[in-house]
């Protein structure tokens, strides 16, 4: 991420002529520095994408009125677009059951400066990792569900994301479905991951059972949640290489190192405003 207070546009629309002239222009025109852009034209339904960032040091425009100012380019070529600041921290919420290595590693990485971001609470179903959360000093709450309570449970989940700020949620290894109603509270701002062996195994222990299958390639998908389990758009994806030298021990372990890589890539593009989604496709820009 660009060290100094930048302003980044992503935009969407569909493409023509002279979009990038008018933007670079906008920015050129205000005295303002381009640090990164990157584009890319979607040629089967004709969208352009596109995210610029320039250095606010010098630009001409306050930061307050730079969306009103962009507003008739915006209107020119209907564009989708968002306007982010990089010295605006997001806050983030991390839910989990019983597994912790997702959840230490994105810690550290945020204690490490390495994904920058707040993490303001903890939400679990379990009791099993508070002593966790109270070693890094933050709130920890639990809300145990049944299919009887779950929606009660959940407005009591939303109350806290509400009173503690939160920009974004990571599901690090929280084995529960979240409702279409919780999920419409933050769209494209819940970060889910799991392995990548759906749908092939599917239900409890996919390592023992791709074990089992011999199989020689094991890996983790770092996806958006929608209402549709498992189907929202992929952020991140890796795979890493195993074998028959491999005890299930082996396999299970290195499948946890691809799901702390993968979630905490997919963490900080989110982050860093280098994600579009459309189609329930993304666009995951360098």
């Amino acid at each position: 991420m660009h060290s100094k207070d930048s302003a980044i546009l992503l935009i969407s629309c569909s493409d023509k002529k002279g979009i990038v002239y008018n933007v670079a222009n906008f920015i050129y025109s205000h005295n303002g520095n381009i640090v990164r852009s990157d584009q890319h034209t979607d040629e089967e339904s004709g969208t352009f994408f596109m995210r610029i960032e320039w250095d606010l040091d010098g630009f001409a425009i306050q930061k307050n009125t730079i969306a009103q100012a962009f507003e008739p380019i915006a209107f020119k070529y209907s564009m989708n677009w968002q306007l982010h600041f990089s010295t605006k921290r997001q806050r983030t919420a991390i839910f989990v059951s019983k597994m912790e290595h997702c959840l230490y590693d994105i810690l550290l990485k945020a204690k490490e400066g390495e994904v920058a971001t707040d993490i303001a609470c903890i939400i679990s179903n379990h009791e099993s990792l508070k002593t966790i959360a109270q070693y890094f000093g933050i709130p920890f709450f639990v809300f145990t569900k049944t299919k009887e309570n779950k929606l009660q449970q959940e407005k009591k989940e939303l109350e806290i994301l509400n009173d503690f700020d939160i920009d974004c949620i990571v599901l690090a290894r929280y084995m529960q479905i979240l409702s279409k109603d919780f999920v419409s509270h933050y769209p494209n701002r819940i970060i889910n991951i799991h392995h990548s062996f759906l749908p092939a195994f599917k239900g409890a222990k996919p390592y023992h059972q791709a074990y089992q299958h011999g199989v020689k390639i094991i890996g983790a998908t770092s996806h958006y949640v929608t209402d549709l389990l498992d189907q929202g758009p992929i952020i991140e994806q890796d795979v890493i290489r195993v074998s028959h030298k491999d005890s299930i021990d082996d396999i299970i372990r290195k499948g946890k190192d691809i799901e702390k890589l993968v979630l905490s890539r997919a963490l900080k593009k989110h982050l860093e405003h280098k994600v579009l989604v459309y189609a329930n496709k993304t666009i995951v820009f360098d």
